[in-house]
């Protein structure tokens, strides 16, 4: 491809708006244009990249046995009725209505209309199983769209339901398509990890979520080095055995702490670390008060306090029902000489001498324990998140913690949609059950952009050859003023071309540094320049991406030069 005939249109200076470093590189390079809020045009240089990203999961799922469709991305709300999710979808769902009143919405999500599909279409065990995906257009109405595509209101998404006799079926292709999602993320040259999740908004019993590890990423994970271990913050636990109490270094004594309400605050304050502590949040629901205890250097995991049956609606307390339960205002409460019920984090139990509110402003309690100043908790669970250095669950080694954003997910749905919808087939006996099912997502557009957060330095993107635009480009120096020049470039470019390499050559009438920066901004792999200075001495300069320098490369050896780098035969 020529320059002059396709479309480049590059900017200097990222707009404003622009937060994230994949943002700001996607809109200066060109790859896209901004409609309006979270919306984007798709430009030939970035649909480019999109279009091989999808041909590489197109080819891994149909490797996997599964079967490509295509669904309509707008849907009926009767369907959404019949799950209950037309109405606890929430704000996300764009919501219309056709001229004859009747309501629909832009698809987030094809849970309901494929099974729709199979109910009507599967009868018999002798059908099953079956594993169908499409790549699409989904609309989910995001409160805040930020980060380009990254969190955009419209976007691409590759979505798969499979349906099963039974249990062992579905884990049989879950497992699958775990291997596949590798293998996709794998080819896609980005370095990523698979770690255990919540199943979220979409159901089911278990699933794994593929994280491109990056910093700016907006999920944190867990994951031992030393194992497979691996969990977003919000599902990962540590074991925490029991301790042997300390002896009591003195009586409980109340001490005066003027205007410090954070656990940080008061242990500056006291001159005592952090982890001694204890930090006490009170949550409400149902018109009752909770009290929740955790170690001054841990964070509540609310996911995991919202897995405890009679807290899965809990919300935190406001300062009114603070004052009305224990007396004093937030900042100052602790468990003791109060009859609230208790919840404390498990690794609340190892703690001993430590310090609490005293349910009096500007007061606080030192040299605490339990048994002795106040009783045991009525409930212990794990509500806290990890940190670095907490054991792993597997027993093989220490957490650590890293950034990472989601491009894909994984989920064992089960039979969440199968028995609303009535997806029921007969089996060996003709007796009638309920299919089973799996439900697969990647983040096609994300992968996008998740791919420059991974890939980039100070001159711009850095594309993993399998989804750069182009694999090859060609800048000639004095193109229109040197007939050598023109030679040699027009003799390779149409030697690339035959041998079928994506080369974009630079015949624009521009300076050097233009061109040079231009092909640096939107990140081809691998660049030859072409010049007079170098063809007096029969040599190309050849440069990779991530190469610090140039390398002069005879004429004559160039083209199996470059074979070579693009492995092609």
């Amino acid at each position: 491809m020529r320059v002059s005939q396709f479309f480049v249109s590059t900017l200097k200076e990222a707009p404003a708006e622009a937060e994230l470093i994949s943002h700001k590189l996607m809109l200066r390079a060109g790859l896209i244009k901004r409609l309006g809020s979270g919306l984007y045009t798709w430009m030939p240089l970035g649909l480019r990249v999109l279009r091989k990203i999808e041909n590489i999961i197109r080819e891994e799922m149909n490797n996997s046995g599964a079967m490509e469709v295509l669904m309509p991305a707008i849907q009926p709300a009767e369907l959404w009725q019949e799950t209950g999710r037309w109405d606890v979808f929430g704000l996300q769902m764009l919501k219309i209505k056709d001229r004859h009143k009747h309501d629909f919405c832009f698809g987030p999500t094809h849970e309901e209309i494929i099974t729709d599909i199979v109910r009507k279409e599967i009868k018999s065990y002798r059908q099953l199983p079956l594993n169908f995906y499409q790549i699409q257009t989904k609309f989910r109405d995001e409160i805040r769209p930020r980060f380009g595509v990254m969190r955009a209101r419209e976007f691409v998404m590759k979505d798969a339901y499979s349906f099963h006799t039974n249990e062992d079926s579905l884990m049989q292709t879950y497992q699958l398509m775990y291997e596949t999602y590798s293998r996709i993320f794998t080819r896609l040259g980005l370095q990523f990890r698979a770690v255990s999740a919540d199943t979220g908004a979409i159901g089911g019993s278990g699933s794994h979520e593929f994280h491109v590890l990056a910093d700016s990423g907006e999920d944190a994970i867990a994951f031992c080095p030393d194992s497979d271990y691996a969990a977003n913050i919000e599902l990962a636990s540590s074991p925490t055995p029991p301790q042997s109490p300390s002896i009591p270094d003195g009586n409980m004594q109340k001490i005066a702490t003027p205007g410090k309400r954070t656990c940080a605050e008061v242990a500056e304050f006291l001159k005592i670390p952090l982890n001694k502590t204890l930090k006490t949040l009170a949550v409400k629901t149902n018109d009752r008060i909770f009290l929740l205890l955790l170690r001054g250097d841990h964070q509540l995991n609310e996911l995991k306090v919202r897995k405890i049956p009679f807290l899965s609606e809990f919300q935190l307390a406001n300062e009114e029902d603070i004052l009305d339960e224990t007396g004093t205002v937030p900042g100052f409460i602790g468990p003791v000489g109060l009859n609230t019920c208790v919840i404390a984090d498990q690794a609340v139990m190892n703690m001993s001498n430590f310090v609490c509110g005293a349910n009096e402003e500007g007061f606080h309690l030192m040299h605490v324990n339990f048994d002795r100043d106040l009783k045991l908790p009525e409930y212990i669970f794990d509500i806290r998140n990890v940190v670095t250095g907490d054991a792993s669950p597997d027993g093989k080694g220490t957490l650590e913690i890293c950034r990472g954003i989601e491009v894909g997910h994984i989920f064992q749905l089960r039979t969440k949609y199968s028995k609303i919808m009535k997806a029921t087939f007969l089996d060996e006996s003709g007796c009638t059950q309920h299919m089973e099912m799996g439900c697969y997502g990647i983040g096609v557009s994300r992968i996008v952009a998740a791919a420059i957060e991974q890939n980039h330095d100070e001159h711009g993107i850095i594309f993993p050859a399998a989804i750069a635009p182009f694999q090859l480009a060609i800048i000639p120096i004095g193109l229109q003023k040197n007939p050598q020049v023109r030679d040699i470039v027009e003799k390779l470019y149409q030697q690339f071309l035959d041998a079928r390499i994506e080369v974009l050559l630079d015949d624009r009438d521009e300076r050097p540094g233009v061109m040079f920066a231009d092909m640096e901004l939107i990140g081809i792999p691998h660049r030859i320049v072409i010049g007079e200075r170098g063809l007096k001495q029969s040599i190309i300069e050849y440069q990779g991406r991530k190469d610090h320098s140039p390398q002069a490369i005879f004429i004559d050896e160039i083209f199996p030069f470059i074979s070579t780098k693009l492995c092609i035969d």
